[in-house]
């Protein structure tokens, strides 16, 4: 699927007792970090981890920085294989949060955002695409925790159109191109094929991830996944075997338009 925004972890470890304050509500049961994650290596800041990924081959080019509360984050577009992928890189001072605060946090976006995190030590990393998280793990000496899955069995969808169909994902990505560009292709994980709409759109972000289905449920189960992610809007054009998804939703019409497609989209509510 396609590139995902970077989600944050609701109050990345604010005491539950405060969000719930206002209801009379108590603090939920606490989820300590699990027993398989090992209590080292420690990072002193999350500048070090993004200087280690780079030792091992996996720059990270950063886009956000800061330091709050004594956790140190780093938002980094990571490059492996050729690949690029978001990462939100948290490292916490053992002096004032405990190995079960992060761990709470972590299964705070397991749960609630389906997130795959990698983790040790005083830090976490969520891994936005999931199948890099194991070359993330390995290179810092983490293991990987995956998010939850969705719950996509009463995502509505659309009626989709029979036609037109695809026979490679090159075809399909010509026609996309004809409609609003798609140059820079790289094959992405399982089977799909993404490039960039903006040559001609003039947008950004201008991703797009393209892909072929077996068959109607494989389609369905993937669109129905991609609108189940809460705060992560999705607009993809599909029919018959295939599906776009776009990061630029202005051009979903469009593509729908010229491709003879449908839109299915979310707003991320």
């Amino acid at each position: 699927m396609p590139r995902h925004r970077l989600i944050r972890t609701l109050p990345a470890l604010l005491p539950a007792a405060l969000l719930l304050s206002c209801t009379g509500g108590g603090p939920p049961p606490r989820v300590p970090m699990p027993s398989e994650v090992p209590a080292a290596p420690q990072y002193s800041s999350a500048d070090a981890i993004v200087d280690k990924l780079g030792t091992a081959g996996i720059p990270c080019r950063i886009t956000l920085s800061h330091t709050m509360n004594g956790a140190s984050t780093i938002d980094c577009t990571a490059t492996l294989d050729g690949k690029n992928f978001d990462t939100e890189i948290k490292v916490y001072d053992p002096a004032r949060y405990t190995r079960d605060d992060i761990g709470d946090g972590i299964a705070a976006g397991r749960t609630a955002f389906h997130q795959t995190f990698v983790a040790a030590g005083n830090w976490r990393i969520n891994v936005v695409n999931p199948a890099y998280a194991p070359k993330i793990a390995q290179a810092l000496g983490g293991v990987v925790l995956p998010g939850n899955e969705p719950d996509t069995s009463d995502n509505p969808l659309p009626s989709i159109p029979p036609t037109p169909r695809y026979d490679t994902l090159e075809n399909l990505a010509n026609a996309l191109d004809t409609a609003v560009g798609c140059q820079d292709r790289q094959p992405g994980p399982t089977g799909t094929l993404t490039c960039t709409t903006g040559s001609k759109a003039g947008h950004s972000p201008n991703c797009a991830t393209l892909q072929l289905h077996a068959d109607d449920s494989d389609r369905d189960t993937t669109l129905r996944t991609a609108i189940a992610r809460p705060g992560v809007p999705a607009y993809l054009v599909t029919a018959a075997n295939w599906s776009v998804n776009l990061c630029d939703y202005a051009l979903a019409d469009e593509v729908a338009g010229k491709l003879h497609g449908i839109v299915v989209r979310y707003d991320g509510q």
